[in-house]
């Protein structure tokens, strides 16, 4: 676990459980003798709710935050396929709040199947009350129209909480990993394993920051590889320093972070969030076909594909103990089939 003061400094601050904690780390060895690498998974896909996910360990916190303010509705925006915004409902259908969720057109190709299927169709399953809003790069005006809801909903009589997305609101689900790093840690310690990388999704941040102060704040030094899936690096890169900033600062080690400590790759990123290329299909089909394991086209398929980009460009070495986080998404799987068909055994 972290040492007591980055505990201590997670601790102040509200939440409730939610997830199936610890989730395991397993060995991938097939797919790792493929890459030339010693590879382990931490399986954040196992976190339970609702399919699980990433999202749910920084949900603990945006949730428990929304309790402690005696909230009654949930308010959050994502893309169309988002797993934030499934596990959101999850969490507060779980805890008796209603739930609206704003869906972003950040896709500009999607089809029906993507409109209805996957997380749409959880979000549905879960009674999500769903808004559309046209625009799919505009933080701060996805966030703007959450506030406007709220504000209706206000003046219903509701107490609405807003899960924001932007840059200028407190990193608050980033403390989830924060928590995660040291669990990480203690796992990896527990087995013997010395890791040489870490590498894991690098999108709104929070999931790369919190590792990131996780590991620093106890001590480790085991470089953090975040991949894109949102942003080219030279915009990510600034938003993962951030970050990583506020999180350290909000458990009481401010400084922590260095700029060397930030470590961004775009090399799979093109054409752009949530698009398949040919670099995400493979790593998606060697992971099925190796290890049965199911990866996502958005996120867990991207940060594979960023993996094995890092490997065969050697700035992973060869040999290397490499930690993937897997943090799910396998809902979105059935609201990409037809983007996947060229990866997909033929049908009968």
């Amino acid at each position: 676990m972290p040492r007591p003061s980055a505990l201590a400094g997670v601790d102040a601050f509200p939440r409730v459980r939610l997830g199936h904690l610890p989730t395991p780390l397993e060995p991938a060895p097939q797919l790792g003798a493929a890459l030339g690498v010693d590879l382990w998974i931490k399986r954040d896909d196992c976190t339970g709710l609702a399919f699980g996910g990433n999202k749910v360990r920084q949900l603990e916190f945006y949730l428990g935050e929304a309790q402690a303010q005696g909230a009654d509705t949930v308010l959050i925006t994502g893309a169309v396929q988002s797993n934030f915004v499934r596990v959101a409902a999850a969490g507060a259908r779980a805890l008796g709040m209603d739930i609206h969720i704003q869906l972003e057109e950040r896709v500009d190709d999607g089809d029906a199947l993507y409109r209805l299927s996957g997380n749409v169709l959880l979000d549905r399953l879960l009674g999500a009350r769903l808004h559309s809003f046209p625009v799919g790069e505009d933080e701060a005006a996805a966030d703007a129209a959450l506030e406007r809801l709220a504000r209706s909903l206000e003046r219903e009589g509701r107490r609405p909480y807003v899960v924001h997305l932007g840059i200028d609101h407190a990193p608050i689900g980033g403390l989830g990993y924060v928590l995660a790093a040291g669990e990480v840690m203690e796992q990896a310690r527990s087995r013997g394993i010395a890791l040489d990388a870490l590498v894991c999704a690098s999108g709104s941040a929070l999931t790369h920051a919190g590792i990131l102060v996780g590991m620093r704040s106890s001590g480790e030094t085991v470089p953090v590889h975040g991949i894109c899936v949102r942003r080219v690096a030279s915009r990510q890169r600034a938003r993962v320093e951030r970050r990583a900033t506020e999180l350290a600062a909000m458990i009481g080690r401010a400084g922590l972070i260095r700029d060397h400590d930030v470590d961004v790759c775009d090399a799979v990123h093109a054409p752009g969030y949530g698009k398949v290329n040919e670099a995400v299909g493979e790593a998606m089909s060697m992971a099925a076909r190796l290890e049965g394991l199911l990866l996502d086209p958005v996120y867990t398929g991207k940060v594979m594909a960023g993996l094995v980009a890092q490997v065969r460009s050697g700035r992973i070495e060869a040999g290397s103990r490499v930690l993937f986080v897997h943090s799910g998404g396998t809902p979105a799987l059935f609201g990409y089939a037809h983007r996947l068909e060229p990866w997909l055994s033929p049908a009968p």
